[in-house]
């Protein structure tokens, strides 16, 4: 160990805690690394949260580096809320499972885990090592012994495996996936004897290579065999009194069914049950967080909210909370008796209790990538300081870079592979290693600093979110979404609609380059240069087969656009006038409370998405400004919209101002107001529901309320909009899904908007929505980041058969789920019911439909929500429905009748938790489909992706025509351009309706914004072994011809980096030529040629630079440069190797800007 480390220590006394004091940055990380690598026994850390775990995890990783004789596991919590009925997802059930087998035979290592975890109960030690077993190749097993033992255990039988605790037996073939494990085996038997053990792969059932034996942990945290229902039934009945068949739970296991929500039940199954620490040593050392009291007081209190909520459910008695968690005083008691460390300050404890370790907070070297030197602070602390550095950055890619940057400037980075290795290389000065590591550390006297990626490039770049897509910008959306095929129709700016052929390398003048080819009408081809993709998008407007091809050089192209010009300055002057009526009157800013704020946040009971922390600050920002807001806010199903729509809600009342929360359906109305209230019920907020489920009466005495201001929040269908609704004060009007509202409802809406903040939520984003947005006229944010624990609906086109109906329905219900099967036809929709009944007469159906009367209908939902039955027979009244998180399948009949959007929002229905959700599309006959039923379906089933909205909207574009979605006014323009050029044009024009300026030219609309064109006469391109995949290729290409900014060129070379290695020659040259086009730009100008010997320089019509500054360039280099009129610049100039001709114009462009 280095005398620069932080020392751990703790108390010999097994009674007297110890206060680890003066740990900064990943000093805290690096002490608990070493405690672990020199105690005799486990390390338990209790971090805060979710986010301190990850922190201190990706630490402690990085500082034992390759020692395997320390372990480092996290145990996870169950990822539900307190007495949630939505049981835990296999995964997490199965690394639970996993730990609690390993702890007790472990002698050393280090387990991390939240308070909340750590306060939960847990079976006893003897359930999970007595109901392990192993299975070994050549053993010698029963079949039908294996198939009870594993039931026993909890495993379930099923016909094909997919999850943890799933075994399917076939003949002589057994799969099983155990807990535990990251894969699932195949058993080959030989009689009774065992032949072989496979691994296989859940998706392809291919099966791969061998091995010896395997190890099978129980499936869950409690037993689910016959005897363990008989000791739960009787327990139950000592706990609860009245008849326990009333119980939801009670009478489902009774009949030897697995509810949801039987998780917060499992006590009941065991006489005794214990903590975390029963399973390890007695020795064990407890390293408790900074807050980690806090942590499980808040818990504590969550706790006892839920039980109260759900205790109001007759059918739902809870177990008391002290059964299923410790309590705060109960956690001080199990502590006591043990081994402690804390992180502190000192101050808590006498001075011989606290231990100081000698670290210093962490200095940050912040990079300016507009600076001349974006690395200054960074090179002064290298350059001034004799104190050895390491440097840990998440990627190849950003390390290459800085190491780069350091060598160049005279330094000798050693490239290292661990932490130790720095360590022993004593007289290595400067280090650097890819690792994730958040934060930095500086160690003993500034002897040894540990410098992260945050510290330099901020902390805007979460180390954790690298895997996620990154955000998308709604400017680009619909051109990049929908990615460019082979012979797709494709539009260039000044010559048309033509086909995609493809990417050649071509040589003119002795330069390779490479070039996409778009061919038009007689066979012409265009060759457009990679570095010159601004100039084409994707078509986008009818069905692709039938696009509009343009002829090379005919006019046919000038007039469809002027005829497009015309008909955007129209849209343009319509859409303009609401906007004018708004921008006229000085909105409300509402102020935000930062501790109440923070304190309605934090009831959040979910990990919020990076998205979701965006998203919601740029709502903030809208309601502190005194301009209206007119937010678009888009995200999937189910990716946090209403938590936005909540917090906003939050603001608005927070400043005595009403809220009214518009939805298109009652249903939906009934669900997003138990959902408000629920969230506001620890505060004087009054929520309302104004809908048909409401009297007139009640009606009556709702508007009279809200009249009088005593009601703060009203939820209602089109309700609201009508004439005898008036507030007293309202400040804030919620949209959801406003595209399904009609005309009437529309004109109401628009009115509105004149007067009050609106933010708008949406999951399927019509073109019309996208354009006005696109347009500048009302804001958008996106939310495509799913939630960690999301995962996305596997979906299926299947020929109507009643057995793949069956073995659906019979998979989630076994699971304890529930099953939508949906038949959009009401006449029929009861005999339907009856068929499904005798087809899976297990089952527990009801009906669901429009037609019935509303009371029935909300009796129906609540009874399906409340998990009553198993199947509901419904029509496409569940669209905008009530959210059941237990209803994980769907199946959708004669799905070739809906529309693309509708299919999307139907399958939203289900995989609103954990479990793996399936959606069962049912056809007549697959050959007896139109071709664009077929392209809605197998872009359905193609869009496997969480957070397909924006996708959608384009392919319902693409498929449907723009007729139908926009109106046959703007159709035809659309259709003969594409939506892509359209809505630049309609952007252009509301940019000129709005300052007057209705001068552009068609030819101008675009060429405007573009970058300037760069001819250095050298290759640029990424070469085929560098990039096999031409479609790969095509894609960065647009990339990097799209950026504006150098950051985002930046940020892309390194992303380049990351995925394919370091850049060949040809690629760096890319990168540089398109830094100069960013720079060359915003000086404006237009294009820059330049070959061996001589060049010209264009400006454009808005140059950007004060000409004094050319005149001067010229008259002090008139050999070298010459004006040739007032907008080009001759260059004369021998320059033979390309690094030359780069380096030259780099320079010029500073001389112009006056840099130099």
């Amino acid at each position: 160990m280095s005398s620069n480390e932080p020392t751990p220590s703790f108390s010999v006394k097994r009674t007297d805690p110890v206060c680890w004091s003066g740990l900064h940055g990943a000093a805290e990380g690096l002490a608990i690394a070493r405690a672990g690598q020199t105690h005799d026994a486990p390390v338990v850390v209790v971090a805060d949260d979710a986010r301190r775990l990850r922190v201190l995890a990706e630490e402690i990783t990085f500082f034992i580096g390759s020692d395997s004789t320390v372990p480092v596991i996290q145990f996870p919590g169950w990822e539900c809320l307190p007495y949630d009925t939505v049981s835990p997802h296999p995964d997490i059930t199965s690394e639970r499972l996993k730990t609690l087998a390993l702890l007790p035979r472990a002698s050393r290592g280090i387990l991390l885990l939240s308070a909340s975890t750590f306060c939960q109960r847990l079976p006893p030690c003897e359930y999970v090592s007595g109901q392990s077993f192993i299975l070994e190749s050549g053993s010698v097993v029963e079949s039908v012994h294996l198939k009870n033992q594993l039931a026993t255990a909890g495993y379930l039988s099923v016909s094909q495996v997919f999850y943890p605790g799933e075994f399917a037996v076939r003949g002589g073939v057994i799969d099983i996936y155990p807990m535990g494990s990251d894969q699932p085996f195949r058993l080959d038997l030989f009689g009774n004897q065992i032949e072989r053990i496979r691994f296989f792969d859940p998706e392809s059932q291919k099966s791969t290579e061998t091995t010896g034996s395997i190890e099978l942990l129980p499936a869950r945290e409690y037993p689910t065999d016959d005897d363990a229902i008989a000791v739960f039934r009787s327990n139950f009945r000592k706990r609860f009194d009245g008849d326990p068949h009333r119980h939801l739970v009670y009478r489902a296991l009774s009949e030897k069914r697995l509810p949801v929500g039987l998780d917060y039940f499992w006590p009941l199954f065991f006489d005794q049950n214990a903590t975390i620490l029963d399973y390890l040593d007695e020795r064990a050392l407890l390293i408790l967080d900074r807050r980690y009291r806090d942590s499980i007081d808040s818990h504590w209190a969550v706790i006892n909210d839920r039980y109260s909520l759900v205790s109001m459910d007759p059918e739902r008695s809870p177990l008391a909370p002290q059964l299923l968690f410790l309590e705060p005083s109960e956690v001080d008691r199990q502590i006591s008796g043990r081994r402690v460390a804390y992180f502190g300050t000192g101050v808590e404890q006498t001075g011989r209790n606290v231990i100081e370790h000698n670290s210093q907070v962490p200095d940050v070297y912040a990079a300016d990538i507009r600076s001349p030197e974006p690395f200054a602070p960074l090179l002064h602390r290298i350059e001034q300081s004799d104190d050895r550095a390491i440097l840990v950055m998440s990627s190849p890619g950003r390390s290459e870079t800085v190491n780069e940057l350091l060598e160049s400037n005279g330094h000798l980075v050693h490239r290292l592979d661990s932490w130790s290795q720095f360590l022993d290389a004593k007289h290595t000065k400067l280090g650097s290693i890819v690792a994730p590591l958040e934060r930095g550390a500086v160690l003993g006297d500034k002897a040894i600093e540990v410098i992260s990626e945050p510290q330099i490039f901020g902390a805007g770049k979460n180390l954790q979110e690298r895997k996620r897509k990154p955000r998308r910008d709604p400017e680009k959306i619909i051109q990049s979404l929908v990615e460019l095929q082979l012979n797709d129709p494709i539009t260039h700016e000044e010559h048309g609609v033509g086909r995609y052929r493809g990417l050649q390398v071509l040589e003119i003048q002795g330069t390779e380059n490479e070039f996409l080819v778009v061919e038009y009408l007689k066979g012409d081809k265009l060759f457009v240069p990679v570095l010159n993709l601004h100039t084409v998008s994707r078509y986008l407007g009818g069905d692709a087969e039938t696009a509009p091809l343009h002829r090379l050089g005919s006019d046919s192209w000038r007039q469809a656009k002027e005829r497009a010009k015309q008909q955007t300055r129209d849209v343009a002057a319509e859409l303009l006038v609401t906007q004018a009526s708004r921008s006229a009157r000085k909105g409300h800013s509402f102020h935000v409370s930062i501790e109440d704020y923070a304190n309605f946040v934090s009831r959040f009971p979910y990990a919020e998405t990076e998205d979701q922390k965006d998203v919601m600050q740029e709502v903030l920002q809208d309601l502190e400004s005194d301009r209206p807001m007119d937010r678009l806010v888009c995200g999937d199903v189910g990716f946090g919209k209403t938590e936005i729509a909540l917090r906003a809600a939050f603001v608005a009342v927070d400043n005595s101002r009403q809220v009214a929360v518009l939805v298109p359906t009652t249903l939906l109305a009934q669900q997003h107001f138990h959902t408000f209230r629920d969230r506001f019920a620890h505060l004087p907020v009054v929520v309302e529901l104004l809908s048909r489920f409401r009297s007139r009466s009640e009606s009556q005495n709702i508007l009279q309320r809200l009249h009088e201001g005593s009601v703060d929040i009203v939820i209602g269908t089109h309700r609201l909009l009508q004439k005898d609704v008036n507030f007293r004060d309202i400040g804030l009007l919620i949209v959801d899904e406003e595209q399904r509202f009609g005309v009437r409802q529309k004109e109401r809406l628009k009115a509105l908007r004149e007067t009050v903040d609106i933010l708008t939520l949406t999951a399927t984003p019509i073109p019309r929505t996208l354009n006005v947005s696109i347009g500048g006229l009302r804001e958008i944010s996106l939310i495509t980041t799913a939630p960690e624990e999301r995962i996305a609906i596997q979906t299926f086109i299947r020929e109507s058969n009643d057995g793949l109906v069956r073995e659906a329905c019979l998979r989630e219900i076994q699971r304890g789920g529930q099953v939508y099967f949906l038949h959009n036809e009401v006449r029929t929709i009861e005999s339907t019911a009856e068929r499904l009944g005798s087809l899976l007469p297990e089952a527990r159906i009801s009906v669901a439909h429009g037609q019935m009367p509303e009371r029935d209908l909300d009796r129906v939902m609540q009874g399906f929500y409340h998990q009553r039955y198993d199947l509901l027979v419904c029509s496409t009244i569940i669209e905008s429905g009530i959210d059941v998180p237990n209803a994980n399948t769907i199946i959708i009949n004669r799905a070739d009748r809906f529309g693309l959007a509708q299919l999307h929002q139907l399958r939203g229905r289900v995989g609103r938790s954990h479990h793996q959700a399936y959606a069962y599309l049912l056809i007549p006959r697959l050959d007896s489909l139109n071709s664009n039923a077929l392209k809605r379906l197998e872009a359905i089933e193609s869009l496997v992706d969480l957070g397909a909205g924006f996708t959608l909207a384009s392919h319902d574009l693409e498929i449907r025509g723009a007729g139908e979605l926009l109106g046959e006014q703007q159709s035809g323009s659309i259709d003969e351009i594409g939506f892509t050029l359209y809505a630049e044009y309609l952007r252009r024009a509301i940019e000129e309706v709005s300052t007057n300026q209705l001068t552009f030219e068609p030819q101008q609309v675009m060429s405007a914004d573009h970058p300037a064109e760069i001819d250095l006469n050298l290759p640029t391109l990424f070469p085929d072994h560098y990039i096999p995949d031409v479609h790969t290729r095509l894609v960065l290409y647009k990339r990097i011809g799209g950026i504006k900014e150098l950051e985002v060129l930046y940020d892309l070379q390194l992303e380049t980096i990351d995925r394919f290695g370091l850049l060949p020659d040809q690629s760096k040259a890319l990168f540089r030529i398109a830094n100069l086009k960013i720079k060359a730009t915003k000086l404006g100008i237009n294009k820059i040629t330049l070959d061996t010997r001589s060049g010209k320089l264009l400006f454009g019509p808005n140059i950007a630079v004060d000409p004094v500054r050319i005149v001067n360039l010229v008259s002090q280099n008139s050999g070298q440069y010459a004006m040739r009129g007032s907008s080009e610049l001759d260059i004369l100039a021998h320059l033979p190797e390309p690094e030359e001709r780069i380096e030259f114009i780099d320079n010029l462009l500073d001389q112009i800007k006056g840099q130099n």
